[in-house]
């Protein structure tokens, strides 16, 4: 008895210890999904400053073609965002069946950037053809340098004719632990968004001039349009990556719980039954040197 007895409190401890970690975990995760929040919200006094300077550029015309993505036909590039660890539920697979069976309905073959190794897996087993993996960024402040490397890395294809369209897939939060996947093509530039742009009124009464060529600046503003919008892609995806492993911690921490219930059940009943064992041993230790009357 005491043997099992002790290896229900070894089971025990180890429950407790895992609940512990678990429970740091949830508490990592719901701190990190308002900080990517946070990061989105704040791009958006940036984004509306590309936006305002985007319009400005477009009513005063320009040479469209020599406007970066401004191709209509040719290869397709797409960045897929993911996750480089476990414990997200089905957040990798999600995103990547929804970018696979978007693509698959577009023409031309495309050629797909995976942002995370564990979407990289899973992209490489539904089989379209990968370029290479970025490593999720680990903080706000990583962000960032990615977009860095995506844009140069995409530039350069452009610039070789690799890539004529470019499109975005990540997971977008929604209420609660609840995401969706999302896509965004960035380029070629839509002709309805840029006729919305150039008839939105100048926020003041002077009109902008712009300076230093309209070409180089168009190119300068739609470089900031995509370094935004793959900005908050990488965030929001960030955000819904959080918010999935919460929920996992959340039910893994319920699990725990009644684990716990039943392995202390389990434990005081062999602790009663020792009890009571150790009881008739005794009385009838004591009827046996007990004379008959």
């Amino acid at each position: 008895m005491s043997d099992t007895a002790a290896g229900m409190r070894r089971k025990i401890a180890g429950a407790g210890d895992l609940q512990s970690v678990v429970r740091t975990m949830k508490a990592v995760a719901a701190s990190s999904i308002g900080q990517y929040e946070n990061s989105v919200s704040a791009l958006a006094d940036y984004y509306h400053a590309v936006e305002l300077g985007l319009g400005a550029c477009f009513r005063e015309g320009g040479p469209a073609p020599l406007i970066p993505g401004q191709k209509t036909a040719g290869p397709i590039g797409a960045v897929v965002f993911g996750s480089d660890q476990g414990l997200v539920g089905q957040f990798n697979d999600v995103v990547a069946d929804y970018a696979v069976e978007t693509l698959a309905a577009l023409p031309g073959k495309p050629e797909v950037w995976a942002v995370g190794a564990r979407v990289h897996e899973r992209l490489a087993d539904a089989g379209p053809p990968l370029r290479g993996v970025f490593p999720v960024p680990n903080s706000v402040k990583t962000i960032a340098p990615l977009v860095g490397q995506i844009l140069l890395e995409c530039e350069g294809r452009q610039s070789h004719g690799e890539v004529a369209e470019l499109h975005l897939f990540h997971n977008c939060p929604k209420s609660g632990a609840i995401y969706e996947p999302v896509h965004q093509r960035l380029l070629p530039l839509d002709e309805e968004w840029r006729r919305k742009l150039a008839a939105v009124p100048w926020p003041t009464g002077t009109l902008p001039e712009v300076i230093g060529g309209n070409t180089a600046t168009l190119r300068a503003l739609i470089r900031g349009y995509l370094f935004v919008s793959i900005f908050r892609a990488c965030a929001e995806s960030l955000a819904s990556e959080n918010a999935s492993r919460l929920a996992a911690m959340q039910r893994a921490d319920k699990n725990i719980d009644e684990l716990l219930e039943d392995l202390n059940r389990t434990f005081h009943r062999l602790r009663q039954n020792g009890i009571d064992e150790e009881l008739f041993d005794v009385v009838s230790g004591f009827e046996a040197l007990t004379p008959m009357a």
